[in-house]
């Protein structure tokens, strides 16, 4: 079926014009996507703080205390600039830049939506 302009329906679904056949894409999975980009963004922080990476240093016997133990012994008694500690005490402290969120963002939807395609 051949389509000559956009077309929407909020029932059945969005189309779109792609190379002059129209697609209908299912809100629900438009749905899914999006939240899918809204979920990674918002549970990275949170995560991090359970963690014990947090504005205010590192949280006493919390998993990122034995990963800042484990990297100084391995790294001869300090933790390495640039390390996965190092990075990851980082955002827990200055929290998440926009780059970061929109690559988180995209991430979260690209899963999202290749989940979806089996549902």
């Amino acid at each position: 079926m051949v389509a000559s302009a956009f077309t929407s329906s909020a029932v059945t679904g969005v189309a779109r014009v792609a190379s002059g056949c129209a697609v209908v894409l299912p809100l629900g999975r438009i749905a899914t996507v999006v939240i899918g980009g809204v979920v990674a963004v918002k549970a990275v922080p949170m995560v991090l703080g359970v963690m014990g990476f947090t504005a205010t240093g590192i949280t006493s016997s919390s998993i990122a205390a034995k990963m800042m133990s484990a990297a100084a012994i391995a790294n001869g008694g300090g933790v390495a600039p640039g390390s996965l500690v190092a990075t990851l005490q980082s955002l827990g402290a200055t929290g998440l830049s926009g780059l970061t969120r929109f690559i988180l963002g995209s991430t979260g939807s690209a899963i999202a939506a290749g989940i979806a395609r089996f549902y």
